[in-house]
């Protein structure tokens, strides 16, 4: 099996100067070229007395570099999961500077990140990561609050090995190219940490419609990094590049997807089952629709109370993790799906927080109570909202103009939500109806939205 280099010794001096580490159209980045960039970012970073970076990047290469300056600096990349203004100024608290590929209207401190294109040598060798580094990352969580996750470089690296064991001898030689951004576990583990650990070169650029993807050169074999809101988009009218595996994860690959792009590409997806804070918990290959999910090695799952728990050498508290979904699992130990009991749901494989909708909504002028709901409308998700209105915005609505208020609270949500996560079904309500133990019943909330007025 190809040899897993941990994080630390991605830049050793055991590598050569020219292997190629990332690519953009005709630009080629060595791994002389990462030395360099990751040296001067560093100079820069040791000058600063923060601590904490946010890194907000589109451009994988420059991400990669941010990511080892600030750590070779000794300081904690933070990774906030977006690159949205709004965003970034409501969790100031969370970081000293933000570090980017391009000024996003940041008013505190910001290094804009660049490459130099240098290829000469190292005067002196780049300061050993610590053994004790971690980076941090957010995530929705069921309060409607970015939910912080601190990963440890160890952690990061043996789930590097425990992907290699399964992967490795089927990615050699292969390039990787992806639809998903580093900016999410998912997007970090299989963008940066596993492409650095096996020596693959890396596309810098996200991969945002089917013609790109078919755009590229076939003089290459490529790891393409999926999610299943972009497989199935793929236009069976392009030809696919020469691709030796396709991984999906992020949300629900439906079989018709998956056996849309097993035409496409002339293998099925490789699936991947974890979370931003159990990291990779499972695998499957699908033959057939109902194929279970195996857990990989050193991880257990198993039921409490109706619900269930992990560990795993990837999870450093002893007593495991709860899991958000429910599980069916066969005499041979693996599973099935069966939804989720939190309130995060997946639309387009983003991770939404229904909780957040809901907050962010009665921020807003005239709202005074409200309920997010995930509803499946010709065969796609989209979010609904019901919403109680004071006095002078229901009079608003009920005199028929409901729509410029609903565009109105559009725009508002757009500073702060994903696009697939702005209300697309409005409904105002004197109350918010709840149960006899003054709960709210998601089935019977359901109901109100299945006439469209």
């Amino acid at each position: 099996m190809t040899r897993v280099r941990p994080l630390r010794e991605w830049l050793s001096a055991s590598r050569p100067d020219d292997m190629p580490v990332a690519w953009l159209g005709e630009q080629t980045w060595t791994l002389a070229h990462l030395r360099q960039d990751v040296a001067l970012l560093m100079g820069q970073l040791q000058h600063q007395d923060g601590e904490r970076w946010a890194l907000c990047f589109e451009n994988s290469y420059l991400f990669l570099v941010a990511l080892l300056a600030t750590l070779s600096a000794g300081k904690t990349p933070v990774i906030p999961g977006h690159c949205r203004l709004s965003l970034l100024e409501e969790q100031r608290a969370l970081f000293h500077g933000v570090l980017s590929d391009k000024a996003p209207g940041w008013q505190g401190i910001h290094i804009v990140v660049d490459s130099a294109n240098s290829a000469e040598p190292l005067a002196s060798p780049l300061p050993a990561i610590a053994a004790t580094s971690a980076i941090e990352l957010f995530t929705s969580g069921s309060t409607g609050r970015p939910k912080q996750v601190t990963k440890s470089i160890a952690v990061l690296e043996k789930e590097a090995e425990l992907l290699a064991i399964r992967f490795a001898d089927r990615l050699a030689g292969c390039r990787v190219v992806a639809s998903i951004v580093p900016l999410h576990l998912y997007g970090l583990t299989f963008r940066i940490i596993l492409p650095m650990a096996l020596g693959l070169p890396l596309h810098a650029a996200m991969l945002s419609y089917p013609e790109q993807l078919a755009a590229l050169g076939h003089e290459h074999r490529y790891l393409f990094v999926s999610s299943p809101a972009f497989l199935k988009r793929l236009d069976p009218n392009l030809t696919a590049p020469p691709v030796s595996m396709v991984l999906c994860a992020g949300g629900l690959l439906r079989w018709e997807e998956a056996t849309g792009a097993q035409r496409w590409f002339g293998l099925s997806p490789d699936e991947i089952y974890g979370s931003t804070e159990t990291g990779v918990l499972a695998w499957r290959y699908r033959e057939r629709d109902e194929t279970p999910w195996l857990a990989f090695p050193g991880v257990r799952i198993t039921a409490d109370k109706g619900a269930f728990h992990v560990h795993s050498p990837l999870i450093a508290d002893p007593r495991g993790l709860p899991l958000d979904d429910l599980l069916q699992f066969d005499e041979d130990g693996r599973f099935q799906l069966n939804g989720r009991q939190d309130r995060v749901v997946k639309i387009e494989d983003k991770r939404i927080s229904l909780s957040e909708i809901e907050q962010r909504l009665m921020a807003q002028d005239g709202i005074l109570d409200a309920c997010a709901l995930a509803l499946t409308r010709a065969g796609r998700q989209c979010i609904g909202v019901l919403v109680v209105l004071d006095k002078t915005h229901d009079r608003t609505w009920q005199d028929g103009n409901r729509k410029a208020l609903e565009r109105a609270w559009r725009r508002a949500l757009m500073s702060w939500l994903e696009p697939v996560a702005i209300p697309r079904y409005w409904r105002a309500l004197n109350a918010i109806p709840v149960n006899s133990m003054n709960k709210r019943v998601s089935a019977q909330l359901q109901e109100l939205f299945n006439e469209t007025p």
